[in-house]
């Protein structure tokens, strides 16, 4: 297979089930994108600014900005300055935003779970989990899906 028709196989993958999960009766009251935005900020130890947030969600700028707004008034989102430069601010998850974050983490990762299973056998699993981690992926993948990685 030439390395253009595994990037084409590769999204062609993610196009069905990104419909697939979305179609899936697990987000509540949020969008997919939200909740994305919920997992990124779930997997910080610290708050985010926002221009880090827009690396790891398949949004532009402003849409991520107009997207965290949506979040901070509905209070799943908090903002505070940023220490190192007044002018900044970081983004973190309120407690409501975690324990709602977990919730559909849990359901979401269930349809995750039965797709893979699915299409992969265990050893394909390791195989793409092991490709994953390794140093080269990690530099070629600054963009993360909620689709891939849930809870």
């Amino acid at each position: 297979m030439t390395a253009n028709s595994a990037w084409e196989a590769l999204l062609d993958a993610h196009a069905v089930l990104t419909k697939r999960f979305a179609a899936e009766d697990v987000w509540g009251d949020l969008s997919m994108r939200e909740y994305d935005v919920l997992y990124t900020l779930s997997k910080r130890a610290g708050p985010m600014r926002l221009s880090e947030l827009n690396r790891h969600v398949l949004l532009s700028q402003p849409a991520v900005s107009r997207l965290a707004e949506r979040l901070v008034a509905r209070g799943l989102i908090t903002r505070e300055l940023d220490s190192a430069d007044r002018r900044g601010l970081r983004l973190l998850l309120s407690e409501r935003g975690r324990a709602v974050q977990r919730e559909i983490g849990r359901r979401h990762a269930r349809g995750v779970a039965r797709a893979v299973r699915a299409a992969l056998t265990d050893d394909e699993q390791r195989q793409l989990e092991a490709r994953r981690s390794t140093p080269a992926s990690r530099r070629a993948s600054p963009a993360r899906t909620p689709t891939a990685a849930t809870t």
